[in-house]
């Protein structure tokens, strides 16, 4: 009597598992996406003074090709979804002999897992060297992609393993040195020039941020920016800031050099970042601040770079409205 050799059970619930972990990092990339695009920020833990995920999406690695990052983050993981679920869906019946969409789908899964977990690597390179901040939804997508890599390696029989290294060496090369050639060319404008009156571009660091007092502003202001710095001094306004954001300079870019001088003398501007000289840390730990710019107008909080014509109206202010500069 010959004894059929019983499925391990990874074997048969594998394609499951992917698809469940595959859902998650959509759901997570789906949802960084949405900020991103809607110019929100991520709902994350952070102390007052440290980078979070907040400053990571500002980044200049959160965008390829104009488009978030995340977005191909959700692309990927739906199609890792769709490859682990297509022959469970499709499938017959139980005495369907045709492997064939079944093992193309296991080396696409295989490609698609290597790939990822690459890119993610190299992510979680620059997040810890270069961007220096901690990001919960980056390193969960970074696990979600290992598991996946894990999974599809264990989640069946393989016949040749040594075909797998090998596919693993290629795909692990071209992905590699298509990551860096995209970052290679991170659009870095040059802000040493005066801006012209219009909208903001997105300011990309050059240089490391002076601790007293970020970057130089090279914009200048007009009547009604100064009128409205000194209506916002008037009302008590504060703005929570960190020197090394590159998004509370753009809010100063917005304000021009002039006008951005008035809010700094007279106490609205909070330094959040414990590594500057001027840093009240304490304030914006009882402020309870998440992220920055953060202005707390009227007792009310307003995160994220804020065009000076919605500070104008949050703040009551009804002077001169001809403002050179918006996002």
């Amino acid at each position: 009597m010959i004894r059929r050799r019983s499925t391990p059970w990874i074997h048969k619930w594998s394609r499951p598992i992917i698809a469940a972990i595959a859902g998650l990092g959509a759901l997570n990339t789906g949802y960084l996406t949405i900020e991103k695009l809607t110019g929100g920020s991520p709902a994350c833990v952070a102390q007052a003074g440290a980078k979070s995920c907040t400053d990571v999406l500002s980044s200049p690695w959160a965008t390829i090709f104009g488009q978030p990052l995340a977005l191909f983050g959700f692309l990927a993981y739906t199609g890792m979804l769709i490859l682990a679920l297509a022959p469970l869906v499709l499938k017959a019946g139980e005495n369907n002999k045709d492997k064939r969409l079944e093992n193309a789908t296991w080396w696409l899964l295989l490609v698609g897992a290597i790939a990822m977990s690459v890119f993610s690597g190299y992510l979680m390179y620059l997040l810890a060297f270069q961007i220096n901040a901690l990001c919960l939804y980056c390193i969960s997508s970074a696990l979600f992609s290992l598991s996946l890599l894990v999974l599809t390696i264990v989640g069946r029989s393989w016949e040749d393993i040594g075909q797998i290294f090998f596919t693993a060496l290629i795909v692990g090369m071209v992905t590699l040195i298509g990551t860096l050639a995209v970052y290679a060319n991170v659009n870095k404008p040059d802000f040493s020039a005066s801006i012209p009156p219009g909208q903001i571009p997105a300011f990309v660091p050059q240089t490391n941020p002076n601790p007293e007092f970020g970057w130089e502003i090279n914009t200048t202001s007009g009547e009604a920016e100064i009128a409205l710095a000194q209506h916002l001094v008037k009302v008590g306004a504060k703005e929570y800031v960190a020197f090394w954001c590159p998004h509370c300079h753009e809010q100063k870019l917005l304000f021009g050099k002039e006008a951005y001088q008035i809010i700094s003398d007279n106490n609205i501007k909070v330094e959040c970042a414990a590594e500057s000289p001027n840093a009240k840390v304490e304030l914006c730990k009882a402020a309870n601040i998440q992220g920055f710019p953060t202005w707390i107008i009227n007792g009310k909080s307003y995160s994220g770079v804020q065009n000076l014509a919605e500070l104008a109206k949050v703040s009551g202010y009804t002077g001169p409205s001809n403002f050179k500069y918006f996002k």
